[in-house]
């Protein structure tokens, strides 16, 4: 009988050798395959003009098409936008949005880049381009004086997704008015499918006026050059990926952000709050990092991020360097329609009270100063300018729609509560609340925060609730919200 065979060790060893030679030389052919000089011989096979899109949108997938000679005509426009409801600026943009255009390209495409600039802008402006191997990224053979076009042209020898902004000095500048954006270089064979795909990108702007502050608002570049930004923002301005701009999606489906920052100064610390990124291609390039919660994407850096949606609800996008998103405005949302998982996420299971040291209204950080003048305002200007206030500070937990959360904080829409006595609601944006209360037929026991808001900004963001989501249109004065001010405090304020 013959005996079974077993490999020896020496076997196992010579085995093992052979395998990770044949490894080696396969990887190395990949390797080889995949160089700069690889792509820079691919021919071209002929033309086409790229398409362009402005944010939060993107241009159709490559695919498997060959590489081509692509035109790009990029129109440079400085517009007035609005920073944030009331709030004006003037951006120096690419294509007339903030971030620019998408340009979308695949490795070995030869692009003619046409550059022109408005005769209505007051500066010169030219562009680099992270993608492009060559003096500048473009900007020494781009820079274009109002009304007047540069052309030229470059191969994309890196797949990845990259940067571009404009580098004229003083380049800083140029770039906090807005004049950034992101072009990508597809594989090969393009990039695995996914259901939607979207294009967001961070940037910090500096304005002579603070937070908020009204009218027209020019660069400050004594607080550019400390790095102290009065916003931080998602695509342009505050608010520019929430409500109905928000990104959305079923559940279901895969989501790919295209997610960059221009600065020019903030690391951005990317996050979407109840959702983690299975998929994160580091630095826009070929690293592919997985389970991530929050990645780092560095000033005039990039990342594609890619994850499934399980569960419906409104996700928050945020930089994690919190304050910016709920002070600042680097916030968006993702709204996912679809069935629950309760086997993913089950929601509240159990409620109950919990008050060990006693339950007390924190007071917000007051500010020392001079009180702004309140200024008379209509009925459809209080609507504005409230709407705005209640995306800054009541919206993380009233929800965008004021639907609240359940056994956590009260609905705003349609509310029993609001609509019986708008002098209480006064009273609990000024003074906080805290006890239990009974909105819509359910109770709920938690602390709301005295608001540090002027008379007005009161008055303005209790108007937009009352006259949104079905409640009663009450109009709220600034001297009722002065009135009430001057009564003395109640200990606790709450209803059933």
């Amino acid at each position: 009988m013959e005996k079974p065979f077993y490999f020896t060790n020496s076997c196992k060893v010579i085995a093992f050798a052979l395998y990770a030679s044949a490894s080696f030389l396969s990887c190395d052919k990949k390797e080889e395959k995949h160089n700069a000089e690889y792509y820079e011989n691919i021919t071209v096979e002929g033309q086409k003009e790229a398409e362009l899109t402005a944010p939060p949108f993107v241009p159709k997938p490559i695919g498997d098409r060959a590489a081509t000679k692509l035109v790009v005509n990029m129109e440079i426009k400085e517009i007035e936008g609005e920073m944030v409801d009331g709030v004006k600026y003037n951006y120096w943009t690419f294509g007339g949005s903030v971030p620019g255009s998408f340009i979308r390209t695949r490795v070995g495409d030869e692009v003619e880049f046409h550059l022109k600039n408005h005769p209505d802008n007051k500066m010169p402006h030219n562009i680099d381009l992270h993608a492009v191997t060559g003096p500048g990224g473009g900007a020494t053979s781009s820079l274009v004086a109002p009304g007047h076009e540069k052309v030229f042209n470059f191969k994309t020898i890196n797949p990845g997704l990259y940067v571009y902004h404009c580098a004229t000095a003083p380049v800083g500048m140029h770039i906090a008015n807005g004049m950034y954006g992101l072009i990508l270089v597809e594989p090969e064979g393009g990039l695995p499918p996914v259901d939607k795909e979207y294009y967001i990108m961070q940037g910090d702007f500096y304005t002579k006026g603070s937070y908020g502050e009204q009218g027209s608002q020019p660069f400050d570049m004594n607080k550019a050059i400390k790095e102290q930004p009065d916003y931080v923002v998602f695509n342009g301005k505050v608010g520019a990926v929430t409500g109905d701009n928000a990104i959305t999606a079923k559940v279901g489906e895969t989501v790919r952000l295209y997610m960059g920052n221009g600065g020019p100064n903030l690391v951005s610390s990317f996050h979407v709050i109840g959702e983690i990124f299975d998929k994160v291609h580091i630095e826009g390039g070929d690293m592919i990092n997985e389970n991530v919660q929050t990645t780092m994407i560095p000033s005039g850096g990039s990342a594609i991020v890619e994850f499934k949606v399980d569960v419906p609800g409104t996700f928050i996008l945020v930089d994690h360097s919190i304050f910016r998103a709920f002070n600042k405005g680097a916030l968006g949302m993702l709204k996912v329609e679809g069935g629950e998982d309760k086997k993913i996420y089950s929601g509240t299971t159990q409620e109950g009270i919990y008050l060990p040291e006693g339950g007390t209204i924190q007071n917000m950080p007051k500010v020392n100063g001079a009180v702004k003048s309140t200024v008379a305002k209509t009925v459809p200007e209080q609507i504005k300018s409230g709407k705005e206030l209640f995306g800054r500070t009541c919206f993380a937990c009233h929800q965008p729609e004021g639907q609240g959360v359940p056994n956590a904080f009260p609905p705003l829409a349609k509310s029993d509560f609001l609509n019986a006595n708008s002098d209480r609601a006064i009273g609990a944006v000024l003074h906080g609340l805290s006890g239990e209360i009974t909105v819509n037929g359910k109770k709920f026991n938690n602390v709301m925060t005295s608001q540090n808001l002027t008379d007005e900004e009161v008055a303005d963001v209790l108007t937009y609730v009352y006259n949104s989501w079905g409640n009663n249109k009450t109009v709220i004065t600034p001297a009722k919200v002065k009135a009430i001010r001057a009564k003395p405090a109640p200990k606790q304020v709450s209803a059933h």
